[in-house]
């Protein structure tokens, strides 16, 4: 028996689960990275960024070539780039509907004005 899309769907997603995962995707979004040039921009140790890579490779997400004794890593498409800036707008227009709301609570929190 195969297994559901649904299933797949959440297993994709928990790989993409990871704040250093979602910071790499960005990176490779842009352009081809080097772990090196990754380190600074991701924040972690280079042990835990390989094990990040790692997953990210056996999800077959982002793919790895060697050039002679640097290894750069890219996305495996351009949806992976494309779903990343989807999940932006929706948090964008998510924490915007939330910032209306604040407003309209402190608004609703203000003091009436003094009648005379």
């Amino acid at each position: 028996m195969s297994t559901p899309l649904y299933q797949l769907k959440a297993e994709f997603f928990k790989t993409l689960g990871h704040p250093a995962r979602i910071r790499v995707l960005e990176l490779l979004s842009e352009r081809d990275h080097t772990v090196a040039e990754m380190l600074p921009e991701v924040g972690i140790e280079a042990a835990h960024l390989s094990q990040q890579l790692a997953v990210l490779r056996r999800a077959n997400l982002v793919v790895s070539r060697k050039e002679g004794a640097t290894v750069h890593y890219s996305l495996t498409s351009p949806l992976v780039a494309e779903l990343l800036r989807v999940a932006r707008h929706i948090l964008a227009d998510l924490l915007s509907g939330q910032a209306e709301i604040l407003q309209d609570l402190r608004a609703a929190e203000a003091p009436a004005p003094e009648r005379s």
